[in-house]
């Protein structure tokens, strides 16, 4: 399928001539777009507060891509959610601080909240059937928001829905805009989620798993899409997954999270080149090898991820990880060189004899 352009934006301009764009890479000379600090959520439960984040801290700048990723029930999606006030208050406790241009919007009134979903921060979600009502057409989904966020009259917001349909490569926009969720494929449906995302042109995307249960080559249309937005307009994204084949795709920087903690962040290059956490080596384990033997199984961590309500006291990881010794009884902080940080005991001169005993078994 041809590459088309996102059209212009009601919202917002392109970034001005010799902007930097994903190419040049992030801008750091500028304020962080988006700055999270001792983020935490808990959960109101009959035994009492469950925590399912524990601290994390991120900085986001424009046209940067920071890939989030981890098992499921590792605390991705609720820290996102939680950031956008999308948890039920009566259930949820959030603390610490997310400032987006240096506004904090933890405490902001549900009032003000609403202007920054949609127009500032946009979330592609998981599952583009939930995400949409099923009793509305697509168009008309996508005319409400741009109608809220913007100042387009009715026929210019259709005119501008059916647009952003095409770019997103929905074949037949026109007819696309008036159909409803249950009458397009998956893809399609994950298509006109993403067309809503972008419709106000948001400073930050956030995608939670945006390629589940597609195929290869929808996958690859998908990601694109969202590559195209942070070049087109600068944009941030946040790129929730557990595929590492997609994170070297496309961040700039990852986070690994376990248990709802960070044990592992950095440059997407350096973390690649070169992971330090025995669990960022099991993730990165379980990627097909391009070269050599062809193994029957890919190797899998064995065991399964902690209650979040009976954490193992010290690290959380160490009942699953082969090289656990007695000092991983201490819950271990994050440190390390520069960017490139891991909660983890094992030391610089360890690691190539740690890595080396920490291969986990194939599942034959």
């Amino acid at each position: 399928m041809p590459e088309r352009g996102l059209p212009p934006s009601p919202v917002r301009s392109r970034p001005p001539e010799g902007a930097p764009s994903a190419g040049d890479g992030p801008a750091r000379a500028e304020p962080p777009l988006l700055e999270v600090r001792g983020l935490r959520v808990s959960f109101r439960t009959e035994g009492g507060l469950v925590r399912a984040v524990d601290g994390i801290d991120f900085e986001l700048a424009r046209g940067e891509v920071l890939g989030l990723v981890g098992e499921s029930g590792s605390g991705k999606s609720v820290s996102l959610m939680a950031m956008l006030g999308l948890l039920d208050a009566g259930h949820a406790v959030v603390e610490g601080s997310v400032r987006l241009r240096g506004r904090e919007l933890i405490g902001l009134p549900a009032s003000e909240l609403r202007r920054v979903r949609g127009r500032e921060i946009a979330m592609i979600f998981q599952d583009p059937m939930t995400a949409l009502t099923p009793v509305l057409s697509i168009g008309s989904q996508i005319v409400e928001q741009l109608r809220v966020h913007t100042a387009l009259g009715r026929a210019a917001a259709k005119a501008r829905a059916i647009e952003l349909l095409a770019a997103v490569g929905l074949p037949q926009p026109a007819a696309v805009y008036g159909r409803y969720p249950h009458q397009l494929s998956g893809g399609m449906r994950q298509r006109a989620v993403i067309a809503m995302a972008l419709s106000c042109d948001p400073s930050v995307l956030i995608a939670d798993e945006p390629t589940t249960a597609l195929d290869v080559t929808v996958q690859a249309q998908i990601l694109a899409l969202i590559d195209r937005l942070r070049r087109d307009f600068g944009s941030a994204v946040v790129l929730i997954t557990h595929d590492m084949g997609v994170v070297a795709e496309l961040a700039d920087r990852v986070m690994v999270m376990y248990a709802g903690r960070v044990v592992e962040r950095g440059r997407a290059a350096d973390l690649f080149d070169e992971a330090w956490h025995p669990y960022t080596w099991g993730l990165l384990g379980s990627i097909p090898p391009l070269a050599g033997p062809r193994p029957r199984r890919l190797p899998s961590i064995g065991g399964l991820p902690p209650a979040l309500s009976a954490l193992p006291p010290g690290c959380a990881f160490a009942p699953r990880c082969a090289v656990a010794d007695p000092r991983c009884g201490t819950r271990p902080v994050l440190a390390g060189e520069g960017l490139h940080q891991a909660a983890c005991v094992i030391t610089a001169p360890e690691r190539a004899a740690a890595r080396q005993r920490c291969a986990w078994p194939s599942d034959d």
